[in-house]
C-alpha cells in the first residue's frame, strides 16, 4: 500500500522532488506499500542510542566503517549538531533545548528508542529556526549553480526529512496520544517551512538561470531531471501565484495537512474502537487456531488474563489478521454480517465520522487546483506522473472491459457451489458470504487450505529465501546487524546489505507484526536516509542509503514462529522490492536517489515485480519448509498455488479498478457541496465495476486512507498503471527462461542496472525501456490474470 502506507508529504519536498514515498501495496488484499504517506521527503517516517556522527554530516560512511570494525559498538550519546557560525544558535536556552533533545543529536541511525513525545514540540522548533536561518543564507549568497544551489539546497532538505522522518515514523508504529498532540502541536510550523522554501523565488529564479544557461546541455540526465522537476514543482506549490493568492494557497496547504492527519487518525481509532468479546466457541465454528490464538491473545491483551486458544474468551477486532480471519473461515453467517458492517462503516459516524473532512477535503483541493489555473485536481496530481487522466481512464477502462466477464462468471460460481454445499444463501450470496464460499471453492478446486500451508511459511525460513533470492538475482548478501542501531520495538530486526565485494551499499529495518494497540494498518516501505553524495565523507564515496519496511502480519504464537499465510508472503516480497529500489540505487544525486523523484505511477513497478517470484517453483519450494520438520511444500501443492494464481482475478481487478475509477471520478468530475454526494460518485462508479453492488450504507471511503491521507489522490490507478510495468518487466525473465539459471541472472543484473539503479535520475519510461528494449504492453498483466490466453 508499497504503506501501506510512504505514507509524509508531496508538499513542497515535491518541489524538491526528494519525494518521501511511504511506498503502500494497494487495498487488493490488505493494504501494502511504498508508505507514500504523503507528498515528499519532508514526511520521512522513521532506536539503542544514537550513535555518534550526524546522518548529514560528512563523518557518515566513516562512522559505518568504523562500527564494522567494532565488535561492540558504542551506543552513546553524542555530540549534537553544530551551526555554522553564520547561524549559531540565538541564545542559551536554545543551547540547553538542543544539548538535552535526542532528535538533534548526531547520530548514524535515528534514535528511535530514545525519542519520546516531550522532545517532539522544543527539537522541531529549534531544528525549524535552524533550517530557516540556513535558507536565508542560501537565498542570500545562491548563485544558479550546483554547489550554491542544490548541494546546500539538499543539506536544508535533508535535515528536515531524517528529523521529521524519526518523529512521523514513530507516530506510524509507536502511536500515543501524547506524541499525536506533540505532532499536532508543530505540524502547521513545519509546514509554514516547507511553503517558504518550495516557494521561494530565489531559489526558483536560480533553477530557471541554470536551464537558461549555455552550461545546460552538459549537465547529466539526473541533474536535467533535478532542476526541471524543481521548476515544476516550484509553480505547482505556488511560487507564481501573486501575493494574495499565494496567501490563500498557503492557508489551503495547512488546512489539507491537518484534515489528512485527522482522516488517518480517525481510521485508525474506529478501527481499535471495534471489540467483539466471545464466550461461546459456538460462535466462531470454523476458525483457524492461528485466528483463535490471535483472539485469545487479543483477549489477554483486554484484560481476561486466562483467555486460552482453546477456551476463549476470544476477542474480535477489525486488525486485518482477525478481520480476514472470520470472513474467511467463520461460518456463523450472523458474525460474518456483523464484523463486514463494522468493518464497512469505520469512521463513518460520531465523533470519528470521516464524511464532513472528505467533503473539506475534496473542496480544498479543487480550490488548490483552480488557484494554480487547472479544471480540477486530478490535472495538477498527472502534473508529476507519467499517465494523464485520459490515458488513465483508457487503462482502466481497458481492464475493466477484460474483467468484467470473468467476474460475472466468479459470482455464478460461487452461487453453484454454496448450492451444491445446501448453503441456504445460496440463491442471495451477499457481501458477508462471498469471500468465505470463495475460500471453500478455492480449497475444494484446487484442494488448497491456506491455513494448512501455514507451517510451510515461517517467517525465518521466508527471510533467508527472500534473501537467496537477492543474491542470485541481484548479486548482493544481505546479513543481520542487530544491535548496530536503536529499534523502537524489540520485535524490529536490522539488516546490512553487501555487495559482491562485501562492501556495505545499505542497510534496512524490518518491523513485521501487527500491534493493534499502536500501529497502523497494512504493510509500507519507507526511507530513514537516502544515498547523497552531498553528504558523503570524503567527496569521492556516497552516504548509504537506510530504509525500513513494515509489515502487519500474524505474530507468533506461544512457541510456535510466526507462520505466514501465501498473502503475507507475497506481501513481504512486495515491500522487500520498493526497499530494493531504494537500498541498489547508483544515483549519486541525493534528490533523485532511489525511490526520490520517481513517477509516483512507476514506483509500485519493482515491488509488484518481486510479488511474481513467490509463484517461481525454485524459489517457492526454497522457502516453503515446514517450520517443525523441515519437509519441502510437496510439488503437487505448489502447482495448485499456481493453478490458483487466477483464480477469481476478474473480481480481484475489479475490485481495484472500482478504488481506482473512484478516486479519479472524485477528482475530476465531482462537484463539493453539488446534488451527488460523494457516496453516490461511488454507487455509480460501482455499477460498472461491481457485479454485487455495495450495501447501501457502504462507506468505505470514510477509510480510503490511501487517497485522503496518503499520497494517492487522483493517484490510486498507478497500482493499475504499475501492474503493466512491473507483469511485462517479469515477462523478460520468461522469455530469457526460468529454468535458465544463467539467464535469469543475467537478466537479473539487468534489471539491477536499470530498474533499481537509475533511481528518478532519469525519467521511468526511459529507464524501463533501456531494461526491456521496448515501450511496455498490458498483454503480460493479462496473461498472468488468465484474462487472455497464453501466447
Amino acid at each position: 500500500m508499497r504503506h501501506e502506507t510512504l505514507v509524509g508529504v508531496l508538499l513542497i519536498a515535491n518541489m524538491l522532488m526528494a519525494t518521501r514515498l511511504t511506498l503502500t501495496k494497494s487495498l487488493s488484499r490488505s493494504p501494502r506499500s511504498i508508505k507514500r504517506t504523503s507528498r515528499s521527503i519532508f514526511y520521512p517516517k522513521h532506536s539503542n542510542k544514537s550513535l555518534p556522527c550526524p546522518l548529514w554530516s560528512s563523518s557518515f560512511s566513516i562512522c559505518i566503517d568504523s562500527l564494522h570494525k567494532s565488535t561492540s559498538p558504542s551506543f552513546t550519546s553524542s555530540r549534537r549538531f553544530s551551526s555554522s557560525s553564520s547561524s549559531s544558535m540565538a541564545t542559551s536556552a536554545l543551547n540547553d533545548v538542543v544539548e538535552a533533545n535526542p532528535l538533534l543529536d548526531q547520530f548514524v541511525f535515528p534514535p528511535f528508542d530514545a525519542v519520546e513525545p516531550k522532545h517532539v514540540r522544543p527539537g522541531i522548533r529549534a531544528l525549524l529556526e535552524k533550517l530557516e536561518r540556513d535558507l536565508e543564507e542560501l537565498e542570500q549568497n545562491v548563485e544558479p549553480s550546483w554547489p550554491k544551489l542544490v548541494e546546500p539546497l539538499e543539506k536544508i532538505v535533508d535535515r528536515l526529512a531524517v528529523v521529521w522522518g524519526m518523529v512521523n515514523h514513530l507516530k506510524s508504529v509507536k502511536d500515543s496520544s501524547e506524541l499525536r498532540s506533540a505532532i499536532e502541536d508543530v505540524q502547521a510550523e513545519k509546514v509554514k517551512f516547507q511553503l517558504r522554501l518550495g516557494q521561494s523565488k530565489p531559489l526558483y529564479n536560480a533553477f530557471k538561470a541554470i536551464q537558461d544557461s549555455p552550461d545546460w546541455k552538459t549537465l547529466s540526465d539526473a541533474r536535467k531531471r533535478i532542476v526541471e522537476n524543481q521548476i515544476k514543482e516550484a509553480v505547482l506549490n505556488g511560487v507564481s501565484l501573486d501575493d494574495d493568492k499565494r496567501e490563500q494557497f498557503n492557508k489551503i496547504e495547512q488546512e489539507l495537512e491537518r484534515l489528512s492527519v485527522k482522516f488517518g487518525e480517525n481510521v485508525l481509532d474506529a478501527t481499535k474502537k471495534f471489540e467483539k468479546l466471545i464466550t461461546d466457541k459456538k460462535e466462531i465454528d470454523g476458525l483457524p487456531a492461528t485466528a483463535l490464538g490471535l483472539a485469545a491473545q487479543s483477549a489477554v491483551s483486554k484484560g481476561h488474563e486466562n483467555a486460552t486458544a482453546e477456551n476463549g474468551p476470544w476477542v474480535i477486532t477489525l486488525d486485518a489478521p482477525s478481520y480476514i480471519a472470520v470472513m474467511q473461515h467463520a461460518r456463523n453467517r450472523s458474525l460474518r454480517e456483523e464484523v463486514y458492517r463494522a468493518y464497512i462503516t469505520r469512521a463513518s459516524s460520531g465523533e470519528l465520522d470521516n464524511t464532513q473532512l472528505i467533503e473539506q477535503i475534496l473542496k480544498l483541493r479543487l480550490e488548490k487546483a483552480k488557484l494554480l489555473s487547472y479544471n480540477n485536481y486530478a490535472e495538477v496530481s498527472m502534473a508529476t506522473k507519467m499517465a494523464t487522466v485520459d490515458k488513465a481512464e483508457e487503462l482502466l477502462e481497458k481492464l475493466r472491459r477484460a474483467s468484467w466477464d470473468a467476474a460475472v462468471q466468479d459470482i455464478e460460481d460461487l452461487k453453484k457451489f454454496s448450492k451444491d454445499q445446501g448453503a441456504l444463501e445460496a440463491d442471495d450470496l451477499t457481501h458477508w458470504d462471498v469471500t468465505f464460499w470463495s475460500e471453500r471453492l478455492r480449497e475444494s478446486k484446487y484442494d488448497i487450505n491456506e491455513e494448512e500451508l501455514r507451517p510451510f511459511f515461517s517467517l525465518p525460513n521466508v527471510m533467508d529465501g527472500l534473501f537467496d533470492l537477492a543474491k542470485t538475482l541481484f548479486g548482493i548478501e544481505i546479513e543481520p546487524a542487530d544491535g548496530l542501531a536503536p529499534v523502537w520495538n524489540k520485535d524490529v530486526k536490522f539488516f546490512r546489505v553487501k555487495d559482491s565485494s562485501g562492501s556495505p551499499v545499505a542497510y534496512f529495518y524490518f518491523d513485521p507484526y501487527s500491534r493493534p494497540s499502536e500501529k497502523r494498518q497494512g504493510a509500507w516501505m519507507d526511507e530513514v536516509v537516502a544515498r547523497s553524495r552531498v553528504l558523503s565523507p570524503d567527496g569521492n564515496s556516497s552516504r548509504l542509503p537506510v530504509a525500513h519496511m513494515v509489515c502487519n502480519q500474524t505474530p507468533p504464537v506461544g512457541s510456535k514462529p510466526s507462520l505466514m499465510t501465501f498473502r503475507e508472503v507475497e506481501t513481504v516480497f512486495h515491500e522487500f522490492g520498493h526497499a530494493l529500489q531504494h537500498m541498489l540505487t547508483k544515483e549519486d544525486e541525493g534528490l533523485v536517489a532511489g525511490i526520490r523523484g520517481i513517477e509516483w505511477d512507476a514506483v509500485e513497478l519493482p515491488s509488484q515485480f518481486m510479488e511474481n517470484w513467490c509463484y517461481h517453483k525454485d524459489t517457492l519450494l526454497g522457502i516453503a519448509k515446514h517450520y517443525a520438520t523441515g519437509e519441502t511444500l510437496p510439488e503437487d501443492v505448489y502447482l495448485k498455488l499456481v493453478a490458483a494464481r487466477t483464480y477469481r482475478a476478474g473480481t480481484q481487478s475489479l475490485r481495484q479498478i472500482r478504488f481506482a475509477t473512484v478516486d479519479l471520478e472524485l477528482h475530476t468530475k465531482y462537484v463539493p457541496g453539488g446534488s451527488e454526494s460523494i457516496y453516490d460518485v461511488d454507487r455509480r462508479v460501482s455499477e460498472k465495476t461491481q457485479v454485487i453492488p455495495p450495501l447501501a450504507e457502504d462507506r468505505f471511503l470514510c477509510s480510503f486512507s490511501h487517497i485522503f491521507a496518503g499520497g494517492y489522490a487522483a493517484g490510486y490507478y498507478s497500482y493499475k498503471w504499475a501492474e503493466v510495468l512491473s507483469a511485462d518487466a517479469f515477462s523478460a525473465f520468461e522469455d530469457a527462461g526460468l529454468d535458465n539459471n544463467k539467464a535469469v541472472i543475467e537478466t537479473g543484473r539487468k534489471f539491477r542496472e536499470t530498474i533499481l539503479a537509475l533511481g528518478g535520475g532519469k525519467a521511468p519510461l526511459e529507464v524501463f525501456v533501456q531494461f526491456r528494449g521496448r515501450e511496455p504492453t498490458p498483454d503480460a498483466l493479462l496473461r498472468h490474470n488468465g484474462l487472455i490466453a497464453a501466447a
